[in-house]
């Protein structure tokens, strides 16, 4: 039996591994969060290296407040960077597997088709710059990592988009959503159950950066407008451009995410947006 750490177990995409363990007897999931083991700490992390054998580990552990990170630069580099850095050096000397999640934030969304893995990264906000430098340390100390780009991410559980329009749809008459921002929202199961997949068929000389959404197209807007109609909400949503909804920092205006590598690679089907959101509402 495989041991797998998962790091960040309490957010969206650790919690959908958690609710998806049951369904895989042959993998030990080891699910912790910062209090459990601070991943930015080098020597914790070797105590616990040494302590047990980890097969594997998928890093969900990440500093998400996007706006926020432009008044707290220090911490963002300290958990998008440092760690997976700590982490990629205690995969690398104890021969482990590496999953790191990363986000289609490292573009800077003037780029108006799919994004390939091999397109040039180049982020708009301390976000994006902190989770590439994490990219950039996990594959330089541990060239068989795979970095999984995602975007977009919901869930159930969490701080995410879907969550929040429901709530401000019951509460509001209307709302304001951008509609000049385009990606591809991700249904955190539909990528858990990727990661697990990934580990359960190995292929040789994988590692490198690979993109997972659902497929698909969508602005901010058509999301709302799709939670709307799923949940028969009558709040009137109204499209508005990005200058009208003013952020901290700057988002992609595109980054929809080109996915054909992770598909050919791990022989991976990936369901429509709208399925997964169908799913998520329980409908």
């Amino acid at each position: 039996m495989k041991n797998i750490l998962i790091t960040g177990a309490n957010g969206q995409l650790g919690n959908a591994l958690q609710a998806l363990a049951p369904q895989h007897p042959d993998l030990h999931l080891i699910f912790t969060d910062h209090e459990a083991l601070d991943i930015t700490d080098t020597a914790a992390v070797q105590e616990f290296f040494n302590r047990q054998p980890v097969d594997a580990v998928v890093n969900c552990a990440a500093y998400t407040a996007v706006d926020k990170a432009e008044q707290e630069e220090e911490t963002a580099f300290q958990v998008n960077f440092q760690a997976p850095l700590t982490l990629a050096e205690a995969c690398a000397q104890h021969n482990s597997t590496l999953v790191h999640i990363s986000t289609d934030y490292v573009f800077d969304g003037r780029y108006y088709r799919p994004y390939k893995e091999s397109d040039e990264a180049s982020p708009r906000s301390i976000y994006g710059s902190s989770k590439l430098r994490g990219e950039a340390a996990v594959l330089g100390y541990h060239p068989d990592a795979i970095v999984i780009r995602t975007s977009w991410l919901y869930s159930r559980t969490g701080v995410n988009f879907v969550r929040r329009m429901q709530e401000l749809m019951q509460e509001k008459e209307s709302l304001n959503v951008v509609f000049d921002q385009v990606g591809t929202p991700t249904y955190a199961p539909d990528l858990a159950a990727a990661i697990l997949h990934i580990l359960q068929h190995p292929v040789e000389n994988a590692g490198g950066v690979y993109h997972y959404s659902n497929e698909g197209v969508a602005s901010w807007y058509d999301f709302a407008l799709a939670i709307k109609a799923l949940t028969g909400a009558t709040c009137s949503i109204r499209p508005v451009t990005s200058d009208e909804y003013p952020t901290a920092a700057e988002r992609p205006a595109y980054s929809v995410l080109n996915k054909e590598k992770i598909k050919s690679v791990f022989g991976l089907e990936i369901p429509y947006w709208k399925d997964s959101l169908a799913v998520c509402l329980g409908k």
